[in-house]
């Protein structure tokens, strides 16, 4: 599948897969910016795109970032109808202050197929053996 991309500004760097097999594209961020603790903001990519309907881009975070740093990707759904700026919502869990510089790579996108659902109502739902059992029903 082609996944058409257009740059808003010279300066953007498109996304990019890192290695041969890796299933998210890398994002860069076009701005500097120190996120502090606590604090959530959102960095425009500098480029908007088209995928074919059927299609989604989802995005995550960077697993170095998150587990090092504690920055976390707000995640997002864009839709194959969209083709506005893409953006990336950042937020600082953690304790210290984040140096993000213009050009690092802040998140991960992945394209993925959609499977449309047809709605039904109904009263009554099938039983399962789980039936309503909620966060931690398993136990530990």
């Amino acid at each position: 599948m082609e996944f058409k991309v257009h740059k808003l500004y010279d300066d953007t760097r498109l996304p990019e897969y890192a290695h041969p097999g890796d299933a998210g594209m890398d994002v860069f961020s076009r701005e500097e910016y120190l996120l502090k603790p606590g604090q959530q903001h959102t960095f425009k990519l500098g480029f908007a795109a088209e995928l074919s309907d059927g299609y989604v881009v989802l995005i995550w975070s960077r697993s170095g970032l998150a587990h090092k740093h504690g920055v976390h990707c707000l995640s997002g759904v864009i839709d194959a109808g969209y083709r506005g700026e893409y953006v990336v919502g950042l937020y600082n869990t953690g304790h210290e202050p984040y140096q993000i510089k213009q050009g690092d790579k802040i998140a991960q996108i992945l394209i993925q197929p959609v499977e449309r659902a047809t709605i039904v109502e109904t009263d009554t739902l099938t039983q399962t053996t789980r039936a309503d059992g909620r966060y931690a029903s398993t136990g530990r």
